[in-house]
């Protein structure tokens, strides 16, 4: 069977609550086989919900960076625009 084969008797098995036994029967594989792959799922469900959040902060710390780089160069434009202003005064 494939993954979405699969995913497709989870499912069923977890959201439409069919029994484990009738699912067995009704594709014809054994009902331990069925009990792995959910254990499975529930292992590297988590670990696919951590690499989300992993993307998701590092998306946030690129956008932190890109912003406090746009604030360094809008600083140093101010800074040069009143030099320019208080060196025009003196004029």
């Amino acid at each position: 069977m494939n993954a979405q084969e699969k995913m497709m008797i989870l499912r069923e098995l977890l959201e439409n609550k069919v029994p484990i036994g009738e699912l067995a029967q009704k594709y014809g594989i054994h009902s331990n086989v069925i009990y792995n792959w959910k254990k499975i799922l529930f292992e590297k469900g988590e670990e696919l919900f951590s690499e989300q959040r992993e993307k998701k902060s590092s998306k946030a710390e690129e956008k932190i960076q890109r912003l406090e780089a746009k604030l360094k160069d809008k600083d140093a434009l101010i800074s040069e625009i009143v030099e320019d202003n208080i060196r025009l005064k003196k004029v």
